[in-house]
């Protein structure tokens, strides 16, 4: 179902994307990419993988009224911004959603990346829904069902949008935001939830 560039995309009988491709308007979405660029403490997060830490390829920042762990991360939650606060309230008002807390990626170029995962954490409670807000360049984001991952579904996530995963989204399928040798501009992604901080 699309209406006023409101898709409604059904995973499975109880998982369930909404795409708002403008969410906000694109001055106002340049004006968020550039304070949160500017403003927020970027990291490079670190997981381990055969013994070894390696450097996730993307950079990161955590947001929120609690503390985040995740892939073995620990994350130090920093006081909300104007800006960032005002968006939170916005999406919630859209999505009828209690959101607390966001995770913040910068990927630097199509060379930075996201792998196949659930945003599936015991924090996250039983049901997960995430708020996804794409700032900058386009990205393809790509989906799989976790028991048949020949079962997929894309998405090109623009400058403003917004994309809901409801229902069953996080268990039952998984989401990636692929490599592109394509894309050379930066593009920043505000992925808000309710997190308990455990």
């Amino acid at each position: 179902m699309t209406t006023d560039h409101h898709t409604v995309i059904e995973l499975d009988e109880t998982s369930q994307l909404h795409y708002i491709e403008a969410f906000i308007a694109r001055e106002n979405a340049e004006r968020l990419f550039n304070h949160c660029l500017q403003n927020c403490p970027w990291e490079q997060s670190k997981i381990r993988l055969f013994g070894k830490n390696i450097p996730i390829p993307r950079l990161n920042a955590w947001y929120g009224d609690t503390g985040y762990t995740y892939s073995g991360t620990s994350f130090e939650a920093s006081a909300w911004t104007a800006e960032l606060l005002a968006i939170k309230h916005k999406i919630e008002q859209t999505s009828k959603l209690t959101l607390n807390s966001v995770l913040a990626n910068l990927y630097r170029d199509g060379n930075d990346s996201m792998g196949w995962h659930s945003d599936d954490e015991k924090s996250l409670g039983i049901k997960p829904q995430i708020a996804s807000l794409s700032l900058g360049a386009s990205r393809r984001f790509v989906l799989r069902d976790k028991k048949n991952k020949t079962q997929k579904r894309e998405i090109v996530l623009t400058n403003g949008s917004l994309l809901l995963m409801l229902g069953n989204t996080q268990l039952n399928w998984q989401h990636s935001l692929p490599k592109s040798t394509r894309v050379r501009n930066p593009r920043i992604n505000l992925t808000f939830r309710k997190c308990d901080g455990t």
